[in-house]
């Protein structure tokens, strides 16, 4: 717990004092978010903030773990998989890089992720009864080569999901600070500190970009951020949570990431009932929902609230099972 702790505090102090910086750079080359209809900041505002949280994420990681030990195929990939996606992210910002174009990059992040022998392997059947213990063989349904593409989609989902929360300031460093805060809880249980440094890591690191991008924020992670925050936290559920030998070893990682996923659905559905491109950005996320009721401080806070809910659920789930 306290080497988590310390990994959370490097991460978390790191962006905090990194970020001002990094603002500077954006606002150097020009990379400032113009607002427009769908937008709720009334300010032109500097992208690129997610810069911060990869070097903070790196700074308390790797001398972390390189003292301890504890570097993984994990943590390998997310260096090697995970700097690309930032660099396409920082791309998109300044650019704007089409959907489809992300869409191939995200799958072939997840495929290229199993080549680092990283993969969701089977799953555990949604009718097992709920039980502690190991694996049951008669619930337990492998999926062969299936893996890798359901490995891809896992990887394209959670990342796009998490980029599509990043609407509201300071909602998805927020969520994501969570959702690995829990990751973390459960990897420590286990004794996974391979898993336990780079979760509190990225705690730690968004929490610190959150002195600079609770409302009003002076700086947003932009796609850089999200698309790696999101690759980050898919990585660790399927090395984490889908590892857990618990018959509910699905259920858990869809309930610590149940706000993005909640959001998601919500999308969906009413641009299907809308009639509308299920790629086309709008203003019919939840969050937006919610801000045109609650205002946008509150917003944020309930939503925050939901995802602590989801991630209590999560954990309480996972101990019911150990």
């Amino acid at each position: 717990m306290r080497i988590a702790f310390f990994t959370f505090l490097i991460a978390m102090v790191a962006a905090a004092l990194v970020t001002p910086a990094v603002r500077a750079f954006a606002v150097r080359l020009g990379v400032i978010d113009q607002p427009d209809e769908r937008r709720v900041h009334r300010e032109p505002t500097p992208r690129w903030g997610g810069i911060a949280i990869y070097l903070a994420f790196w700074v308390a990681v790797v001398p972390m773990s390189l003292w301890l030990g504890s570097w993984s195929n994990a943590l390998t990939a997310i260096l090697v998989l995970g700097t690309l996606i930032a660099l396409f992210g920082m791309l998109d910002d300044k650019v704007q890089i089409t959907p489809l174009w992300q869409m191939v990059i995200l799958l072939g992040a997840g495929v290229a992720l199993t080549l680092f022998g990283i993969r969701i392997e089977g799953v555990t059947h949604p009718f097992a009864p709920l039980m502690p213990g190991d694996y049951r063989p008669e619930y337990w349904l492998p999926l062969g080569l299936w893996s890798v593409p359901v490995t891809a989609l896992w990887v394209f989902v959670v990342t796009k999901t998490v980029d599509a929360i990043d609407g509201l300031d300071g909602l998805a460093a927020g969520v994501t600070a969570i959702s690995a805060s829990t990751l973390t809880l459960m990897a420590i249980s286990e004794k996974q500190l391979a898993i336990a440094i780079p979760a509190s890591a990225l705690a730690g690191a968004c929490v610190g970009f959150l002195r600079h991008n609770i409302n009003p924020a002076s700086i947003f992670m932009g796609t850089v951020g999200a698309q790696f925050i999101g690759f980050v936290l898919a990585t660790l559920a399927i090395v984490g949570t889908f590892k857990v030998a618990a018959t509910i070893s699905v259920l858990v990682p869809l309930l610590v990431l149940g706000v993005p996923f909640f959001d998601a659905f919500f999308v969906v559905s009413r641009r299907v009932l809308a009639r509308q491109p299920l790629h086309k950005a709008d203003m019919r996320h939840f969050h937006h929902w919610l801000v045109g009721r609650l205002g946008h401080r509150r917003a944020v806070i309930v939503i925050w609230g939901i995802g602590l809910v989801f991630s209590v659920a999560a954990f309480t789930l996972y101990r019911m099972t150990r």
